[in-house]
């Protein structure tokens, strides 16, 4: 048998940020993503032999070790391991060999929750193999233990509900970890086109999320008022473009997207950089509204919103810039498991 898992990217529709502790747990955070037909994949096939193989079949990784009730956290296929190792510890399963191997549709740190999604589509095909007592909120929740706590990863809390529930969904962050997720029910018509003026583009550059974020964490700890207020506007931001889709005002969309860039580049210094800015004025000349830096920033992807037929100006405008449009659909549903 094999037991594979998929598990939606996602794109973050606004107040990107106010998941992150401490933010989150002094203030509240809220978020809107919807997620996108980019996915994470885990495939598990038992072995006969005693032995464990863990591999990234993307970025042409591999480790193999004999079979041990824990694999060595050492900066390659950590995330792999880190929930091979955590299921283990919990639930002293699986006791046999087993080859692990994941592919993912978007390189790391390009912003759309790449390593979340994958952690979630792992416990997946963990749980579909071991018939693990998991609910939704459980696998979540379960993820970003693993991330944070286990594997001391830097990170806000949006992107494994995002893969779990799959969707449209308005998030709530309160203290202590706890997390509210409202799916939306957004009528087609508005999806349909939200996914037409939408463009999703590549910069060709990954970034590390991590110290854009220790950044943000420290100016939360320090009482940076500035970014404080930034994180705040970005959280209204998130209820602004809920109303919004929720009402078919489409028309608004842009507006409150550069609202949120605005926003953004309040609540660390790094989150943009002179590329970005020449990118985002560019698209603005050619017919976009407005538009955001997905996940941390730094690079990865962004989006625009192009109302009418001006995404056809833009898409043309970005090509003096490299990097990739990206085409996709929204999807309607989270992580999906199941067996061969």
């Amino acid at each position: 048998m094999i037991y594979r898992s998929k598990a939606p990217l996602r794109i973050g529709l606004a107040g990107g940020g106010t998941d992150v502790s401490p933010y989150s747990d002094q203030f509240g955070g809220a978020i809107l993503n919807a997620t996108v037909s980019l996915f994470a994949y885990a495939n598990i096939e038992p072995l006969e032999e005693n032995k464990i193989i863990v591999e990234a079949l993307d970025r042409k990784e591999q480790q193999e070790f004999e079979w041990s009730p824990q694999l060595p956290i050492d900066g390659k296929l950590d995330l792999l391991k880190g929930v091979y190792n955590r299921i283990y510890k919990d639930y002293q399963l699986p006791v046999s060999g087993f080859r692990l191997s994941t592919f993912v549709d978007a390189p790391a740190g390009s912003g759309l929750g790449t390593s979340s999604t994958l952690v979630v589509a792992i416990i997946g095909a963990f749980v579909e193999w071991l018939k693990l007592p998991l609910g939704d909120y459980d696998i979540a929740h379960y993820a970003y233990q693993i991330e944070r706590n286990d594997l001391k990863l830097t990170g806000g809390k949006q992107d494994q509900y995002a893969a779990m529930f799959g969707g449209v969904n308005f998030m709530e962050f309160y203290e202590e970890d706890k997390v509210i997720v409202n799916p939306l029910r957004i009528k087609s018509q508005y999806l349909h086109e939200l996914e037409n003026n939408l463009v999703l583009y590549f910069t060709a550059t990954s970034r590390e999320s991590a110290s854009i974020i220790d950044e943000q964490v420290k100016n939360v700890n320090n009482k940076n008022e500035k970014s404080i207020e930034a994180m705040h506007q970005l959280k209204e931001q998130a209820r602004m473009m809920k109303e919004a889709l929720l009402k078919g005002k489409l028309d608004e969309f842009g507006a409150i997207l550069d609202f949120g860039f605005q926003q953004k580049r309040r609540m660390a210094d790094n989150i943009s950089n002179s590329r970005i800015e020449e990118i985002y004025e560019a698209t603005k000349k050619a017919g976009a509204t407005g538009g955001k830096i997905s996940g941390a920033g730094g690079g990865g992807f962004m989006i625009f919103y192009c109302p009418g037929n001006t995404h056809h100006a833009v898409i043309e405008e970005l090509k003096r810039f490299g990097g990739e449009v990206k085409n996709y659909t929204f999807t309607k549903h989270g992580l999906s498991t199941w067996s061969v």
